[in-house]
């Protein structure tokens, strides 16, 4: 599962990497600060930024309680709601163009945090 975080992460690299070269005045690593929401390239560059803030944090989450031998099939779900929550997120980021919060996918966002709050809290409370 931890593998499929990596490969979401790197799906969402190509996503934004296209649609910011699909740009008129493209300028490499640049997104235009006149942008929003509504801009696909916008969403694509604030999802991929969005995981690499979160998504790291997690798998050294992940990878610690792995290390002090948490439950395997705890942490399996664990991860398994991350991911869900992380990729529901990811569709509704590329699909809902809204400035307004909370949007859909801010309570998948919030799944996803929440999830890894229980995962830190069970360490917590195993060692």
């Amino acid at each position: 599962m931890l593998t499929a975080l990596v490969a979401m992460m790197v799906l969402q690299s190509f996503v934004a990497t296209l649609a910011h070269r699909k740009q008129k005045s493209y300028i490499p690593g640049v997104v235009a600060s006149e942008l929003d929401h509504h801009s696909f390239v916008f969403r694509s560059h604030r999802t991929f930024m969005n995981s690499l803030e979160n998504i790291p944090l997690f798998i050294l989450t992940a990878l610690l309680a792995m290390f002090l031998n948490f439950d395997a099939s705890t942490l399996y779900w664990t991860i398994l709601v991350y991911f869900v929550a992380r990729l529901i997120h990811m569709v509704l980021f590329y699909k809902i163009a809204t400035n307004t919060n909370p949007s859909p996918r801010s309570y998948f966002y919030m799944l996803a945090l929440l999830t890894q709050v229980y995962l830190l809290g069970a360490i917590f409370l195993t060692i």
